[in-house]
C-alpha cells in the first residue's frame, strides 16, 4: 500500500499538532485520553474513550465520539491501527450512537417502554462496517404500528415521525459538546414525499413493486443497527428477493454504471489526477472499487450466498476466492482502497470534514501529506498515481465497447446481415423486421425494443458465425415470441458479448436445449458463469446442494426447486457439448451425477414426508436400484431412468404412524410416491421419465418387494435377459448396509453357474426379437443399428454371465476386464466409447437421428475426436464390425 512507517505515537501526536487544527484542539482538550497517548498505550486510550459519561444522552454520545476520534486518530497514524480496525470502531460507535438516541427519543415520549417496533437499519459505509473517520449516517428508519410504544392519543405515523426527529436532533445538532454525527435519511423510498420513518409493509411494498435499480446496490451493504433488531432483520429477509435475484438483471448492473458515469458528470473537476482529485468520486477512486464489487455481486450473488459480503474488502476477497474476478484485480483493488480510504482519512482528520478531495493549494496538500508521514505533496501523489491509474483502468474495462447500430433501410439491413455470415439474407432481414415490428408481446414496450436495437449489432455477429445461422435466427425469434418479456435477455447479451456466439450454437445446433430455453430463458443466466462449462461434482456434493437450498420449504416447494436446479445443470452438460469443452462420455458421466444426486434429495424428501403421515416400519427402509445407462452411470440428455424399487426387514410388519400400513403396501406407495416425485411436471417443468418394468415379474408384479424376494426371484424364476438386465444395476439409495445387501443379492444372482447353450440361445432370441419389433430409427442410430451399443452390451452381458468376470454395472470397467482375461477382444474398449460419444451427441443435436446438415456432422465429427464427417463414418463403420465379430464369437452367430 505504501503508506509511510510513523514510528510513534509521540511522533503521531506531532504530526498531529503540526498539520491538524482538529486534532490540536482535541489533545488540548481531552487531556487524559492525550497523557495516554503520550505514553503510546493507545488501546487504553480506546478502553476509556468508551467508558460511560455521567451525562444527558446527547452529552455523553458527543463526548464519546470526541475522545473515540483522538485516539483512533493517533492511533491510526502511528500505524498501529490498521484500516479495518479503525472503520469498524468507527461503525460500532454509530451504532452505539443510534441505539442510544432511538432509545431515548422513545423513553421520552414513553417513559418505561423498551425501544420496540422501531429500527434503525444502516447503509451504505455504516452498513458494512467501514465508516469514514468524518462520515455522516444514511439510515432508512422503519416501524411496526403495532408494537410501537405511543402515548394513547398518537396515530402510530405521526409518533414514529416525533421519535425520528428526535433521533437526528440528539445525533446532529451542533452546541458547545460538538456533533455526534450527520444523519442523511434520503435512502428511504421517495424522501421527497415520505415521512421520516416509514411502516415496515409501506417499505416492503415499495421495495417490491416500485424501488429504483441502485437501491438494490444500496441494500447489498444493508443490516439491522439499532432499535428493534429482530423487526429489522425479520424486514431485511423479506426484501432479500429484491436484492439477490437468481435471475441475473443487467439492467441492475447498467444503472451502477450509469450512475458512475453520472458522478462523473458531475464531479468533473476531481476527475482529473493531481491536486483538486476527488479520492472518492474520481476517476480511478474509492467509489470505482466499490462499484466494481457490487455490480459482480448482483451479477452472482443471487446464486451464491457466499458473495453476499457487505464490506468492500470482503467482498473483493469473497469474488476472488469464487473465481469471480482475478486474484491479481483483486489484490490491486484491495491494495488501493486501503490507500485511497487512508488518505481520505488524513484529509477528514484536520479540520473534521466530510471531504474526499485533495487540496489545490500546495502549502495545504503538503500539510496533509506530512500528517500521514509523506515528505510532501508530491511524494504524496507519487504514492497514490499508480493506484489510480490501475483501478481506473480496471474500472473501465467494465464498459462494453459502444456499437454501431443495424440499419433499419432494407438493402442496407441484409448488405448488413449478409456481411455477417447470413447466405439467406432476405429471410433472415424478414425477421429482423418482425422482430423489430413489436408484434411479440415481450417486444410491446419502449423498454424492450430499445434494448433490441442495443444488442442486434452484437447478436447479429455472433448468430452469423454460428454453423447454421438461419436456425439459429430462428430459433431466437421463436425464444423471444415466447417471452413475457424480454429486456432482461436482451441486456444480458449486450453485457456480454462472448454469450451471444454461445448462443447462436445452442440456437442452431441443439433443438433439445433450444426448446429448454424456450420453456425457461433464465437458463442463459447460467452461461455467464464460466463453471457452467465444467464438469459437475460429485453426487454427495451436489445432493449436499440441493438439499441445503431449501430450508425450510414445503415439500412442493422442494419439487419446483430441485426441478429449476437439475435443468440448469442439465443445460450446461449440454452446452458442454455444444461448445466442444468436454468430452461426451464426461457429459455422459455428469448427467449421471446430476440424476442421482436429484434422485437422493427428491426420494429422501419423499421419505420424511411420507413417514410424517404414516410413521417408519422398525427395521425397514427403502431401497432404489438404478438399472440400464442410469445403473452405468452414462445417461445422455434424452435418457429416462430405469429403475427398482426393494425395501428391507419383516414383509408382514406395520408402520408405527398415525395412519398405519402394512409393509408391502407401505413400501409399494413410498415407491410411488418416488416416482412421481421425479416425473411429475410441475410448474417448474418435467424432471426424469421413470421405468419401473425391470421389477420382478415386470409390469404384472409389485413396485416394490423385499430384498429377499428379489433375491428368490433372480434365483428362481427370472429369465436370461433380466440377468442380463442385472449386470447394470448398482443401489443409488438406502443406508449402507442396505444398499451392501442389495449386491449380495445381485451377485448371487449373477455369480451362479449357467448353461452356455442355454444362455447364448436366449440372448441371440432376445437380439433377434428387438432388431424385429424396433428398427434403426434412422442413419444415425447408433443404438439399435446392427453393430450398436445394443448388440456391443448383449456381447459383453452375454460374456459376463458365460465367465462370471467383470461384473461391474460400467461397461468399460466390464470390457476391460473381460478383455484382460482373454474373453472379449481389447478393440471392443474403442469401439464403446466411439459408439457412445456418438449416442450422447446425437441425443442432444440430431434427436430424430435422420441425416444430419453439414454444422451437425462438423460437430459430431469434432465431438467423436474425428477430423472430419467422413473419418467418423468410417469409423463408426469399423466399430460395428468390431461390434458384429465379438457378438458372433460369444453366441456363435453369424
Amino acid at each position: 500500500m505504501s503508506v509511510p512507517a510513523v514510528t510513534s505515537c509521540r511522533d503521531a501526536i506531532a504530526r498531529a499538532e503540526a498539520h491538524a487544527p482538529f486534532l490540536r484542539r482535541l489533545l488540548a482538550r481531552e487531556d487524559r485520553i492525550a497523557g495516554l497517548l503520550h505514553e503510546g498505550e493507545v488501546e487504553a486510550a480506546l478502553a476509556a474513550a468508551a467508558e460511560p459519561v455521567e451525562a444527558p444522552p446527547g452529552v455523553a454520545l458527543r463526548r464519546e465520539r470526541r475522545r473515540l476520534a483522538l485516539a483512533l486518530a493517533i492511533g491510526d497514524i502511528a500505524g498501529l491501527l490498521p484500516l479495518e480496525r479503525v472503520t469498524a470502531l468507527l461503525s460500532a460507535f454509530a451504532d452505539r450512537a443510534l441505539d442510544r438516541a432511538i432509545a431515548t427519543a422513545i423513553e421520552e415520549r414513553t417513559p418505561g417502554e423498551t425501544p420496540r417496533g422501531f429500527v434503525g437499519l444502516a447503509l451504505g459505509k455504516h452498513g458494512s462496517r467501514e465508516l469514514n473517520y468524518s462520515s455522516d449516517i444514511d439510515p432508512i428508519l422503519l416501524f411496526d404500528p403495532a408494537t410501537l410504544p405511543r402515548r394513547v392519543r398518537d396515530e402510530p405515523g405521526e409518533a414514529a415521525a416525533r421519535i425520528a426527529r428526535r433521533v437526528v436532533e440528539l445525533l446532529q445538532a451542533p452546541d458547545a459538546e460538538g456533533y455526534v454525527f450527520r444523519i442523511d435519511l434520503r435512502l428511504r423510498p421517495s424522501p421527497e414525499a415520505t415521512p421520516p420513518a416509514l411502516p415496515v409493509s409501506a417499505a416492503l411494498s415499495y421495495y417490491e413493486s416500485m424501488a429504483l435499480q441502485w437501491e438494490r446496490a444500496a441494500f447489498i451493504r444493508a443490516r439491522a443497527a439499532a432499535g428493534d433488531v429482530a423487526l429489522g432483520e425479520r424486514f431485511l429477509t423479506a426484501v432479500q428477493p429484491f436484492v439477490w435475484r437468481r435471475s441475473i438483471d443487467f439492467g441492475a448492473v447498467g444503472e451502477l454504471r450509469a450512475i458512475s458515469r453520472r458522478i462523473r458528470s458531475h464531479h468533473h473537476a476531481g476527475q482529473r489526477f493531481g491536486p483538486g482529485y476527488d479520492l472518492k468520486r474520481g476517476h480511478g477512486g474509492i467509489r470505482e472499487i466499490e462499484f466494481f464489487a457490487q455490480i459482480h455481486q448482483l451479477i452472482h450473488g443471487g446464486r451464491e450466498p457466499a458473495l453476499r459480503a457487505p464490506a468492500t474488502l470482503d467482498a473483493l476477497s469473497a469474488l476472488a476466492a469464487a473465481g469471480r474476478i482475478g486474484d491479481t484485480e483483486a489484490a490491486a483493488l484491495a491494495d488501493a482502497y486501503r490507500l485511497h480510504r487512508t488518505v481520505e482519512h488524513r484529509l477528514q482528520m484536520v479540520e473534521d470534514r466530510q471531504t474526499h478531495s485533495l487540496p489545490r493549494d500546495a502549502q495545504a496538500l503538503d500539510g496533509v501529506a506530512r500528517l500521514g508521514g509523506w515528505s510532501g505533496g508530491a511524494a504524496l501523489l507519487e504514492t497514490l498515481a499508480p493506484h489510480v491509474e490501475r483501478v481506473g483502468y480496471i474500472y473501465d474495462a467494465l464498459e462494453p465497447e459502444p456499437a454501431t447500430g443495424l440499419p433499419d433501410a432494407r438493402e442496407p439491413l441484409e448488405a448488413a446481415l449478409a456481411a455477417a455470415g447470413f447466405a439467406e439474407h432476405a429471410a433472415a432481414a424478414d425477421r429482423i423486421a418482425g422482430l423489430r415490428g413489436g408484434g411479440a408481446r415481450a417486444l410491446r414496450s419502449a423498454a424492450a425494443r430499445e434494448a433490441l436495437e442495443a444488442v442486434l449489432p452484437a447478436l447479429v455477429s455472433a448468430l452469423g458465425r454460428a454453423p447454421d445461422p438461419m436456425a439459429a435466427l430462428n430459433r431466437f425469434d421463436a425464444l423471444v415470441r415466447g417471452l413475457p418479456s424480454a429486456v432482461n435477455l436482451f441486456r444480458l447479451i449486450a453485457a456480454r458479448p462472448p454469450l451471444a456466439r454461445l448462443l447462436g450454437d445452442v440456437l442452431s445446433l441443439a433443438p433439445a436445449l433450444a426448446d429448454m430455453l424456450g420453456r425457461r430463458p433464465e437458463l442463459i443466466d447460467g452461461l455467464i458463469d464460466a463453471r457452467a462449462l465444467e464438469p459437475p461434482p460429485d453426487v454427495e456434493t451436489l445432493a449436499a446442494t440441493l438439499v441445503a437450498g431449501g430450508q425450510g420449504e414445503d415439500y412442493q416447494a422442494l419439487l419446483d426447486r430441485v426441478r429449476a436446479a437439475v435443468g440448469e445443470l442439465r443445460f450446461a452438460q449440454g452446452v458442454q457439448l455444444v461448445s466442444g469443452s468436454r468430452d461426451p462420455l464426461a457429459v455422459a458421466a455428469g448427467y449421471s451425477r446430476i440424476a442421482e444426486a436429484a434422485l437422493r434429495t427428491l426420494a429422501g424428501a419423499t421419505v420424511a414426508e411420507f413417514e410424517g403421515a404414516h410413521g417408519r416400519i422398525l427395521g425397514g427402509e427403502l431401497v432404489i436400484l438404478a438399472f440400464g445407462r442410469f445403473g452405468g452411470e452414462a445417461l445422455t440428455h434424452a435418457s429416462d431412468l430405469d429403475l427398482v424399487f426393494l425395501f428391507t426387514g419383516d414383509h408382514l410388519a406395520e408402520s408405527d404412524g398415525r395412519r398405519p400400513l402394512g409393509a408391502t403396501h407401505y413400501f409399494n406407495r413410498l415407491a410411488q410416491r418416488v416416482t412421481a416425485g421425479l416425473s411429475v411436471p410441475t410448474a417448474a417443468g418435467p424432471l426424469y421419465e421413470v421405468d419401473t418394468r425391470l421389477r420382478p415379474s415386470g409390469a404384472q408384479g409389485l413396485v416394490a418387494v423385499t430384498i429377499d424376494s428379489f433375491r428368490r426371484y433372480q434365483r428362481e424364476s427370472a429369465w436370461t435377459w433380466e440377468h442380463m438386465a442385472l449386470t447394470r444395476a448398482r443401489p443409488v439409495f438406502g443406508s449402507p448396509a442396505a444398499r451392501a445387501a442389495a449386491c449380495e443379492a445381485i451377485a448371487e444372482a449373477l455369480e451362479r453357474p449357467r448353461d452356455t447353450a442355454t444362455l447364448c440361445a436366449d440372448a441371440a432370441k432376445m437380439r433377434a426379437d428387438l432388431h424385429a419389433h424396433k428398427p434403426p430409427q434412422g442413419a444415425l442410430d447408433v443404438k439399435l443399428a446392427v453393430g450398436g451399443l445394443v448388440d456391443l452390451e448383449f456381447a459383453v452381458q452375454v460374456a459376463q454371465l458365460r465367465e462370471r468376470v467383470g461384473l461391474d454395472p460400467h461397461l468399460p470397467v466390464a470390457i476391460d476386464a473381460l478383455a484382460a482375461a482373454g474373453r472379449l477382444p481389447p478393440a471392443l474398449a474403442l469401439a464403446h466409447d466411439l459408439l457412445t460419444r456418438m449416442l450422447v451427441a446425437v441425443r442432444l443435436v440430431a434427436p430424430q437421428a435422420v441425416e444430419p446438415t453439414e454444422p451437425v456432422r462438423a460437430l459430431l465429427a469434432r465431438a467423436c475426436g474425428q477430423a472430419d464427417w467422413a473419418m467418423l463414418v468410417s469409423a463408426l463403420d469399423e466399430a460395428k464390425a468390431t461390434v458384429r465379430a465379438a457378438w458372433a464369437k460369444q453366441t456363435g452367430e453369424a
